[in-house]
């Protein structure tokens, strides 16, 4: 059956004054548009009729699966304004597949490609004039869909019923201070996920388990933490929320390999895509965390950056650990790769220049 989502605007949407207060200044996942898109799956008869309704509270039982269980999965995507006024998403299908992925290994009921897509169009149909306008700097309308167990049901079981949801928020710049190298904490006695495990999917167990080594990094005044395999500590892995990219001196982009602990980014699998037009001979491997402590002490790693997203590329400024440091040679800029990469995605995400990889969906 066809899901469709039926609207159901609300009374009191917000002014063009107020719309236009939050765009000079939208921060990042603070502010919600007008709507939200919502649909239910039940075991008996599949995904029901969705609804664009109201943005505001879910009411939810006290015995809800979730809230005991956490079978829940999301994902995140931006909508981007271009100059003639459309507003196009980047590489979509790839979060809708990657959201299936997810929901196979939480036992959640899975949303076609087709229909994700649709929950997108619907709630952009009538929340567009929240779109950033272009030429606002690196500003989107981030796309926040979600699905969660909402059976009010004490059990360790599949949920028989299932909401899936959509919201969206202005967004500015993900780092508030502007684009500059971060600082990373190596967290040596937490992991984020384990073999095995949900790493590989987007689900809020594996952010809420980085919190830890994320605070922990906070009180030895870095950004974030780094984490390593679970097994041997030896292997780098990635950030709470990014993957990890390096560059060396003989032109090699080199990522952590996909080992099911580490989440398949869909900024990841675009850079790496780009990297040989830039120049670069991309890599997927196991990384040492030795490796990068002495390829920055001999300069065979030039540049390190994060990506994700939220952020798009961050540089990586300075790893440090109990007893130890290692600040990236390529000093406060970040590096001239790590710009090049961030200026290509942006590029084609703004429709600044023409999507010969067919990355761009349109949206409105």
């Amino acid at each position: 059956m066809s899901l469709t989502f039926d609207l159901h605007r609300r009374p009191d949407p917000a002014s063009d004054e107020r719309r236009a207060d939050i765009h000079a200044d939208p921060g990042f996942g603070v502010h919600f548009t007008d709507h939200m898109v919502t649909a239910i799956w039940t075991a008996e008869g599949g995904w029901g009729h969705g609804a664009v309704r109201a943005y505001g509270p879910i009411q939810v039982m006290p015995s809800a699966a979730v809230l005991h269980y956490a079978q829940e999965i999301f994902e995140g995507l931006k909508a981007y304004r271009h100059e003639d006024g459309s507003v196009w998403s980047f590489r979509p299908e790839a979060n809708a597949e990657r959201m299936q992925r997810s929901a196979r290994r939480l036992a959640l009921p899975e949303l076609s490609t087709e229909h994700f897509l649709g929950s997108l169009r619907a709630l952009l149909e009538v929340d567009e004039p929240w779109v950033p306008p272009a030429g606002t700097g690196e500003t989107s309308l981030y796309l926040r869909p979600f699905m969660y167990a909402s059976e009010a049901f004490l059990g360790v079981r599949p949920a028989k019923e299932v909401t899936y949801c959509v919201i969206a928020s202005p967004a500015g710049p993900y780092f508030a201070g502007g684009l500059k190298p971060v600082t990373l904490w190596l967290s040596e006695h937490y992991a984020r996920a384990g073999a095995g495990g949900t790493g590989a999917a987007k689900c809020g167990g594996n952010y809420a388990s980085s919190l830890a080594g994320q605070l922990e990094g906070i009180e030895h005044g870095c950004d974030q933490a780094v984490f390593l395999d679970s097994s041997t500590q030896t292997y780098i892995e990635e950030l709470g929320g990014m993957n990890l990219f390096f560059v060396t001196r003989d032109n090699r982009l080199v990522t952590p390999e996909l080992t099911g602990s580490i989440l398949e980014g869909v900024t990841r699998s675009s850079i790496l895509q780009l990297a040989k037009e830039l120049g670069l001979d991309p890599e997927e491997r196991r990384i040492p965390i030795e490796e990068w402590k002495d390829g920055v002490a001999s300069g065979e790693i030039r540049e390190i950056f994060a990506c994700g997203t939220a952020a798009v590329v961050t540089p990586v400024g300075e790893l440090r650990w109990e007893g130890g440091t290692a600040a990236s040679t390529a000093g406060q800029d970040g590096g001239e790769v790590t710009h090049a990469i961030r200026r290509a995605l942006l590029d084609i995400q703004y429709g600044r220049v023409a999507d010969t990889h067919g990355w761009l969906t349109r949206l409105t």
